[in-house]
């Protein structure tokens, strides 16, 4: 036996002995969590392949963490920790499948020369808990990472939908329109010189879009945020905007969720005033960082403490699906129109400079089509 005699064991010896005196192999083993996507070949009925784990692993329970789309597999497992990896095997009967991913790589699969229906994969179990794989789930790119600013554009797929997103319309519009939106807001961030001075007090402004595959994250309805860390990151004091679009890509409602406070609701008109949470102005909120107010064209007012006023506002065509045009001082400056070529990796970005041409550029951001890693 152990070091530690069969009578102690009997006798009763007390859980903080035992831990002492039993060896470190034998103490409780740190339990850890994967998720990992099998990507199918072409997109189809969805479906549940076989998948067998070893001994000692075993899935997570319930729908949220296992879940099946037309274009993919996901679920989560559980286990002792194993940074190392363990072996996990896959059949998939009439599916061909192209990739596993787990957090942004696409594992290696090895498959079965007798069965193209089969495959195993080393996963690494090491995460500290399911929301720890987010990354996993949803695919993202991040154009700046950098002082005062974390910027990501969401990339959604119709055939990916999973959660809330199975049971409504795919919401074409918004998902377009939310990135105009999103290079326009970052084009103002730093024209403005706001992410400046988030940088130069430790802050960040987080911007981003929506997600329709991610169930740890049901980001339903449709929105996208310009939220403001007083920190690092969400940890921090946050000013945490929702702006949500309509049918016609509109925002129409600001939950604002502001630490220490709750959701400060506003609607068209409304202005929604970012504070930093640094020194006892305004009832403790510190000082003003910017104000946000939603137009009645369904943009976005960006308001420096010390101006000029700038503006996400709708096209030439009135709406803000197809572009949107950036306004600075109340005059056209530039217009910005985005196409993301999901599929293929390819998120195209053209601004056209209104009062100056010089300012107009074309842009080309390609990443990894299954993770969202710019390339």
């Amino acid at each position: 036996m152990s070091t530690l005699s069969r009578r102690a064991l009997v006798a009763g010896a007390s859980a903080a002995g035992l831990a002492l005196a039993l060896p470190h192999a034998a103490r409780a083993e740190e339990v850890a969590y994967a998720a990992f996507r099998i990507v199918r070949a072409r997109p189809g009925e969805p479906g549940q392949p076989e998948i067998t784990l070893p001994e000692g692993y075993a899935f997570v329970a319930g729908e949220k963490y296992n879940v099946a789309s037309r274009a993919e597999y996901y679920t989560f497992v559980k286990g002792p920790k194993n940074t190392g990896g363990i072996e996990v095997s896959v059949r998939w009967p009439g599916v061909l499948v192209k990739a596993v991913v787990h957090m942004e790589t696409r594992l290696g699969i090895r498959r079965d020369p007798s069965d193209p229906y089969r495959f195993t994969f080393t996963l690494p179990v090491d995460r500290a808990s399911n929301d720890a794989n987010q990354p996993t789930l949803q695919i993202w790119s991040h154009p700046d990472i950098s002082a005062g600013m974390y910027y990501k554009i969401d990339h959604n797929d119709p055939d990916r939908v999973a959660g809330p997103w199975r049971d409504v319309p795919w919401p074409a519009n918004e998902a377009r329109s939310q990135t105009h939106q999103l290079v326009a807001a970052h084009t103002i961030l730093v024209a403005s010189g706001l992410k400046a001075a988030a940088a130069a007090k430790g802050h960040r402004w987080f911007v981003a879009g929506f997600e329709t595959n991610n169930t740890l994250h049901a980001d339903n309805p449709p929105h996208w945020h310009i939220s403001y860390n007083s920190g690092k990151d969400f940890n921090s004091p946050t000013h945490n905007t929702h702006f949500w679009l309509d049918s016609e890509a509109r925002n129409f409602y600001n939950g604002m969720d502001v630490t220490g406070l709750g959701r400060l609701k506003h609607y068209v008109g409304d202005p929604a005033r970012i504070y930093d949470f640094t020194g006892d102005a305004n009832d403790g909120r510190g000082g003003l960082v910017a104000t946000m107010t939603i137009r009645q064209d369904g943009g976005l007012d960006i308001a420096p403490p010390e101006g000029p006023v700038y503006a996400v506002a709708a096209g030439r065509d009135g709406s803000l699906i197809e572009e949107v045009t950036v306004l600075r001082d109340g005059e056209p400056w530039l217009r910005v129109a985005t196409d993301d070529h999901y599929r293929i990796g390819v998120t195209t970005v053209r601004v056209l400079g209104l009062q100056d041409r010089s300012e107009s550029y074309a842009k080309v951001l390609r990443y990894d089509p299954l993770t969202g890693v710019l390339v």
